[in-house]
């Protein structure tokens, strides 16, 4: 596989490398480093670009099994697609079996472990133990809330129950509805989603308690819980992580805003 057709690949699907010096990366071939400026390039935590790389192994596959290649290469590629939760079709076609759960901003976060644990606990169970995914969906809530509350140096109460954590998660980023903040924020519109997107999460944690997740031992295990109870579950709580996650990174967002009583008015100085 040449230079050109590795550039090529990429550049069709609309990528373009980063500079060679910027790249964490070294290697004696050039075919290789040309990959990785691209492939360095994209935000693996971006849904729609991962999608639009996958695009980019599909050519490369199909240049392979045009050009004849040998061995077992192959199924190596099918195993350890399969290993993240994709399938690759006799075309070349890459699809996803088990879509993965992600969230942005969460590499600026200090520790950004408790997130990452259980977005990981929702995407391996999200098919295959719907309960398994509801519980894993109301802690990633709770791992969220404490994640905000540290970040912004709130003491975090362990014992809290989630709608107090969500609540206190909301109002140390401004998105509580007694926030008075100028622009969209402030106004009734936003302020109903906001109470909204709360409800939701504490809807979340309502129905893990109620014996629909795991957390808590039942005597009869629940009744007509599928798969799309875990998908409404994962995405209202990804819903919920999202905006906060994204308020926290916002470099104009309203908590940021907050008036600080500056040393001068503090010392009583008029």
């Amino acid at each position: 596989m040449t230079v050109r057709v590795v550039a090529e690949a990429w550049q069709n699907h609309n990528f373009a490398p980063v500079p060679e010096d910027e790249l964490r990366y070294d290697d004696t071939s050039v075919r290789r480093i040309t990959f990785e400026t691209y492939a360095a390039a994209v935000d693996w935590s971006d849904y729609s670009q991962v999608n639009r790389a996958l695009l980019v192994f599909e050519d490369f596959i199909r240049f392979c099994k045009q050009s004849g290649w040998e061995g077992n290469w192959l199924e190596e590629v099918t195993v350890k697609l399969e290993r993240d939760g994709l399938l690759l079709d006799e075309r070349g076609r890459i699809t996803w079996n088990r879509r993965p759960v992600v969230a942005r901003h969460v590499e600026h976060l200090i520790d950004p472990s408790g997130i990452l644990a259980e977005l990981e606990r929702v995407g391996t169970t999200i098919t295959e133990d719907p309960a398994a995914a509801i519980g894993s969906a109301k802690q990633l809530i709770e791992a969220t809330a404490k994640t905000v509350l540290r970040e912004r140096g709130i003491a975090v109460d362990e014992h809290a129950k989630v709608p107090a954590l969500v609540k206190q998660a909301q109002k140390a980023l401004r998105l509580d509805a007694s926030s008075v903040t100028p622009g969209p924020d402030g106004t009734d519109a936003v302020k109903k989603i906001l109470g909204g997107v709360a409800s939701i999460a504490v809807g979340v944690a309502e129905l893990r308690n109620r014996g629909y997740g795991t957390g808590h031992g039942q005597a009869s295990a629940p009744s007509n819980l599928g798969v799309r109870h875990a998908h409404l579950a994962a995405n209202a709580a990804l819903t919920w992580c999202q905006l906060m996650l994204d308020t926290l990174a916002d470099p104009v967002a309203p908590w940021r805003k907050q008036q600080h009583p500056t040393a001068s008015a503090a010392a009583g100085s008029p």
